[in-house]
């Protein structure tokens, strides 16, 4: 591994940025749990998790390098969040595999090397290749960024994040009388409902995506779902960040306030959901079987 500088190492992976890959944090854009994120990647889900090491080698081809060092991953990532520079160097006894590509999309290269692209596929040991006797057969085709061009699970997910990340600006939203485009149906919170939620029952939903998604919360209670379903992080004022997801759905919620839907079947669509006297209990009764960064 290595650092962007003016040298060149033939065999140095130039590292770009990285990931985790764990039961409680991993890129929502791979899917619905963690169990299916690590299917994206060909990895076994390990409770454990991984790390993603994405870079550019010396020719400037995409690579993706997984390790089980999780630890020095989550330390890298934190520093650079805070503006500091960290050497990201895996020790090679940590590491699970390279995989051509990179699972995420980058807006970054290294500087000095050819712009990123995929690495010429590598033949298949005894293949004939090698001695010239046809192409054979190629190695593991490389890894891209599910499509989010359009309206989907991946673009759904993304959407769920960038409401976690971006609360307050969405709430603000409601509490200033903005309605959300398009408006939330019948049922949902609207600015008024939800300034006043705590203290009157709104009606139930009759959106009939969202008491789809309500009556499947409820059920992960009964049934706990695949790893990582459900996931709970750190919001201000002593309240939990949940982040939820299923077949065709995803959920943010904040376990002192509301709830805000997205489903495959509304593209663009989100959904405010009201607090009343149910969401509290059921977002208290979520956290405590949710998965939370070590």
């Amino acid at each position: 591994m290595a650092g962007t500088d003016d040298s060149v190492d033939e065999d140095a992976l130039y590292v770009l940025t990285a990931a985790l890959l764990t039961p409680a944090q991993f890129p929502a854009v791979l899917g619905d749990d963690y169990p299916e994120a690590c299917a994206a990647l060909g990895l076994e889900p390990h409770s454990e998790g991984y790390g993603l090491v994405m870079g550019q080698d010396s020719g400037g081809a995409r690579w993706t390098v997984i390790v089980d060092d999780v630890s020095l991953v989550a330390v890298a990532i934190a520093s650079w969040d805070c503006g500091m520079e960290y050497d990201l160097s895996p020790g090679d006894h940590t590491i699970v595999s390279a995989l051509p590509g990179w699972p995420l999309a980058l807006a970054v290269a290294a500087p000095g090397l050819p712009a990123p692209h995929d690495p010429e596929p590598e033949p298949e040991p005894g293949s004939g290749a090698e001695a010239g006797e046809g192409a054979g057969d190629a190695g593991p085709a490389p890894l891209a960024p599910p499509d989010t061009e359009t309206w989907g699970p991946a673009q759904r997910r993304l959407g769920a994040d960038g409401i976690a990340q971006q609360w307050a600006a969405w709430r603000e939203r409601l509490d200033g009388g903005v309605t959300v485009d398009p408006p939330p149906p019948a049922g949902t919170a609207s600015s008024e409902s939800a300034q006043s939620a705590d203290a009157t029952e709104p009606p139930a939903p009759s959106h009939p995506g969202v008491r789809r998604v309500l009556e499947e919360l409820r059920a992960y209670v009964d049934t706990a779902p695949p790893l990582g379903r459900v996931r709970s992080s750190f919001a201000e004022d002593g309240a939990r960040m949940l982040r939820a997801d299923g077949p065709g759905w995803s959920v943010v919620a904040r376990t002192d306030d509301l709830a805000f839907v997205l489903l495959d079947d509304e593209p663009g669509e989100v959904l405010p959901v009201g607090r009343g006297n149910e969401l509290p209990g059921l977002l208290k009764a979520l956290d405590a079987m949710a998965v939370r960064p070590a």
